[in-house]
């Protein structure tokens, strides 16, 4: 099975090249009683996007959904619509070394990765992030919490109730999660875009062997730069802030300041009693993303008050054959915790 660059996988590739030709091209608009969902309407949420809505064995795509701009560059999404909603919204993260593309999303092979939620009548949302390496884990965080935003605000043109809405990824996805699930929260009521005034707040995180502490990686003590250096991942892990008097961006270099804002980035140090009920599933062969860190993630949500469980799955590494049957473990719990 082949991983992204960084081997930090998207693991639906293999069934990108198993699977069968694409898509249907039928640009039409689709409207469907059951589902609550005018595409019509959806097209006018980001004028000029040129969505197209396709459609196979009952399941409405669309694509191309812009959720915010930045740097002049659309921030899009695609819509994964079920023939029976539940009305109830899994977000995917698309990101595998926070590297993300639309390309890993395009085709059927990834509807097929889904088949696991649209089955039960999920909604998904695949997000598409500024990506490593010209972005960094700050400004991937911003555009998630963004895109849970909008999916808030647009919820009733999406047929989705706004308080059902969990999220899903795999290792920098399964990252992303646990960020929306533990520091999601209020947006700003005072500011001037709509979307910007809406919750981040996820009600349920289901994920993949996700990095949850970067400060202690690879031992306790040990942070994640040198390891993100091999492997080719050092843009995302590299902060800069915008300088008024140079007027330019300036590479942060202090290491005590670097581990402070690598503790921010990681997910084990936000828990809290309104942290989201989460699900993450890892192998105990994983040679990216240790084992440990995960247990330590679920111990500290349960002594917070919230319910969280770790799946081991023996054997497996960062990935495995199959995996997308693995994915019904994310349905159930969201069948519990999204209800």
């Amino acid at each position: 099975m082949q991983l992204c660059r960084c081997g930090a996988g998207l693991m639906w590739t293999a069934f990108l090249l198993a699977a069968a030709p694409g898509f249907s091209q039928t640009n039409a608009p689709v409207e469907r009683a059951e589902q609550n969902v005018n595409v019509r309407k959806l097209s006018a949420i980001s004028p000029g996007a040129g969505q197209k809505t396709e459609t196979l064995d009952g399941v409405t795509r669309i694509s191309d959904v812009i959720y915010g701009r930045k740097f002049g560059m659309a921030l899009t999404m695609d819509v994964l619509i079920p023939e029976k909603p539940n009305k109830a919204a899994v977000v995917w993260a698309v990101s595998g070394g926070f590297y993300s593309s639309h390309a890993d999303i395009s085709g059927p092979g990834f509807v097929k990765y889904m088949k696991a939620f649209l089955d039960r009548g999920y909604t998904v949302f695949a997000v598409v992030h500024g990506s490593n390496p010209k972005f960094n884990m700050r400004d991937i965080s911003a555009d998630m919490h963004r895109a849970v935003r909008f999916i808030r605000h647009h919820a009733g043109d999406f047929g989705i109730d706004a308080k059902r809405v969990g999220i899903s990824g795999a290792s920098a996805g399964g990252s992303i999660s646990l960020w929306l699930g533990t520091q999601g929260g209020a947006g700003d009521a005072a500011a001037k875009d709509p979307v910007e005034r809406e919750s981040s707040q996820v009600q349920a995180v289901a994920c993949f062997y996700p990095g949850v502490d970067w400060v202690n990686w690879e031992k306790d003590g040990s942070n994640c730069m040198a390891i993100t250096r091999k492997r080719g991942l050092i843009e995302a892990f590299r902060f800069r802030d915008f300088d008024p008097v140079k007027q330019e961006y300036v590479e942060e270099t202090d290491p005590k300041k670097i581990d402070a804002i690598l503790a921010d980035c990681s997910p084990i140090n936000h828990v809290s009693a309104g942290s989201a009920p989460t699900l993450i599933v890892q192998g105990d062969k994983d040679a990216v993303v240790r084992l440990e860190p995960a247990r330590l993630m679920v111990e500290k949500l349960k002594a917070a008050g919230v319910t969280a469980e770790l799946v081991v799955k023996e054997g497996k590494g960062h990935g495995w054959p199959g995996q997308d049957q693995d994915v019904k473990l994310f349905a159930d719990w969201y069948d519990k915790h999204l209800r």
